[in-house]
């Protein structure tokens, strides 16, 4: 063999990952600065690593002794290492890339993990903004400052994109504060934003009024701008403190607002797809407004008139992707019944104080009501999960008991028992039936061992799903926006087995998971999968996450009828158990 599986980078990534995760666990320096110097040299190597392997010859290498050289073969060879796999499941998925932040080793965050249960950049972020961090011993405010601009360097780092669920807060509220402008009639957030892509680049917001003047100034002035990049006539562009985010506000008369809207939420795609429809019928379709070819302008009062001028459905915003939604508006069989928050009745997939969520049951369960939900779905991780705190039979079983008097104290919401339990490697389910037959909801989900290949992570899944207790597929592929892929799995035949066992699927509504994208979401619907729309909170303010899930459905053109949790619970319930 001269050509490696694996390639020396990736080598050279897994051994200082060790290294990271051997500081965190409190081992002795020499061990983790050998594999520290393991990396170093293998990046060095100016011979084939394929070569050098399948000729054995690791062992000669300087600082490379047999032990390290089994483990090295290992991952070039098969793709994975036994030993990274295995240290990596005692930690939380996310505590590597905390590591990678600027200014804060192991140390600092083994602290943050141990004494505040963060395990996620994003977790840490919110941690500094509320203020927790500062009360660590070694941490102060102007600790949570400058690791708030250490997370800001390293996402630019990561790339210009941004987590719509970090940009989407603050866009709201910067619409608001145009909204309360004087003489303002109408304003609407525009671009990625508003179609709720995953990742969003910029913020475009688009207004309408007889005075521009007043509304720009009252963006410039927005609290949280960094720089004005510019201010004309109709237009200002900022910079916000906040994600080095740039945002962009149009201020039109009224009578181009609904033009101007669809123009600039795009797709570009979607609207050159308009715009030569429109070319066909003698129309000119632009931002400032709709123009006969004789030169008439043809009123249009909103984004609805501008489709019907095409003879067209309205393609609802999450649409406008062409992606087939043209075709089916123009044959008037675009989904009319797009699955809407309003339409969820309960929450799906919540961690409590019992493992590695922040709040208690009763807690969780007041903040489910206040929402207007009628039910919360309290779905801790299994025994597995240790570094989650994963909970032992005995455990969950008390938490039943909790749960119980919880439902009696909270008039208006029942919280359901059920679990996250994890794919093992087998594929079989963490927990005896015995313990999942006692359950009112069984989430199943893969959170270690992601280095599979696609034939053996696809066995692995299609084999939990025969498991008649199970009801949900967790966050199927795995993925972490802009840190980690989705590991390799054939989706067709996981939603095809799914729908076959009557097994629902999780749009998992978590901002950097987004896990089924709107793309399986499509094709669950097409194969008549169920599917359920989940926040994976670990505290109070996750519910919120099922925005984001009920985006993404949308996206996919998912119904209410296609959404489990739009029923009420015993409804619901019914529904998981229908097929099993």
């Amino acid at each position: 063999m001269t050509a490696p599986i694996v390639d020396k980078a990736t080598v050279a990534q897994v051994l200082r990952d060790i290294s990271l995760l051997l500081q965190l666990q409190g081992e002795n320096g020499f061990r983790s600065r050998a594999y520290d110097m393991g990396a170093d040299r293998i990046l060095g190597l100016t011979q084939d690593l394929g070569a050098i392997v399948s000729e054995g010859r690791l062992e000669s290498l300087p600082g490379i002794g047999p032990a390290l050289a089994e483990k090295i073969t290992e991952l070039v060879t098969t793709g994975r290492m036994t030993y990274f796999e295995d240290l990596r499941a005692k930690f939380p998925p996310g505590l590597l890339e905390l590591m990678k932040l600027p200014d804060i080793g192991p140390r600092k965050v083994a602290a943050l993990w141990k004494e505040l249960g963060i395990g996620s950049v994003e977790e840490l972020e919110a941690a500094c903004r509320e203020g927790r961090v500062r009360e660590l011993k070694g941490f102060g405010a102007k600790s949570e400052a400058k690791i708030l601009e250490g997370i800001a360097l390293f996402r630019r780092a990561r790339g210009e994109r941004k987590l719509l669920g970090d940009v989407l807060p603050l866009a709201e509220a910067l619409l608001e504060r145009v909204r309360a402008s004087p003489g303002v009639v109408r304003a609407s957030l525009g671009g990625s934003v508003r179609r709720r892509a995953e990742t969003v680049s910029d913020v475009d917001i688009i207004a309408s009024a007889p005075d521009a003047g007043p509304v720009l100034d009252a963006l410039a002035t927005s609290p949280g701008v960094a720089t004005v990049l510019g201010k004309g006539d109709s237009k200002c562009s900022v910079r916000m403190e906040a994600g080095d985010l740039q945002v962009d506000l149009r201020v039109l008369p009224d009578e181009d607002f609904a033009t101007a809207l669809h123009h600039f939420t795009g797709s570009k795609a979607h609207h050159i797809r308009l715009r030569n429809l429109g070319h066909e019928r003698g129309m000119k379709i632009s931002e400032w407004g709709v123009h006969r070819d004789d030169g008439t302008k043809l009123p249009v009062k909103d984004e609805a008139a501008l489709y019907a001028l095409l003879d067209m459905q309205f393609v609802p915003p999450e649409l406008r992707e062409d992606n087939g939604e043209v075709e089916a508006a123009r044959a008037g069989t675009l989904p009319t019944d797009l699955v809407t928050m309003e339409d969820v009745q309960g929450a799906v997939h919540a961690h409590t104080t019992w493992s590695d969520g922040r709040n208690s049951l009763e807690e969780m369960a007041r903040a489910a009501k206040a929402m207007g939900l009628k039910y919360l779905t309290i779905t801790e991780h299994s025994e597995a999960a240790i570094y989650a705190g994963g909970l032992k039979v005995d455990a969950l079983k008390r938490q039943w008991e909790e749960i119980d008097r919880v439902n009696e104290a909270v008039p208006g919401m029942r919280l359901l028992k059920g679990i996250e339990v994890d794919i093992l490697e087998s594929g079989a389910l963490d927990y005896d039936d015995q313990v999942l037959e006692q359950l009112e909801v069984v989430i199943a989900s893969i959170h270690v061992r992601h280095s599979m290949d696609e034939e053996q992570m696809t066995r692995r899944v299609l084999t939990a799903l025969d498991n008649p207790h199970l009801h949900i597929l967790g966050h199927p592929t795995g993925r972490l926006l802009q840190s980690r892929e989705p590991y390799p799995l054939r989706m067709e035949d996981v939603l095809e087995h799914a729908a076959k066992r009557g097994v629902a699927v999780e749009i998992n509504g978590k901002p950097a998971r987004l896990d089924i994208k709107a793309e399986y979401v499509r094709k669950a619907t097409q194969l008549g999968v169920k599917l359920v729309v989940s926040c994976d909170a670990h505290r109070q303010e996750d519910l919120g996450n099922l925005s984001y899930a009920v985006a993404t459905a949308r996206r996919g053109w998912a119904r209410k009828q296609d959404v489990l949790n739009t029923l009420p619970a015993e409804r619901f319930l019914a529904a998981l158990r229908a097929g099993r």
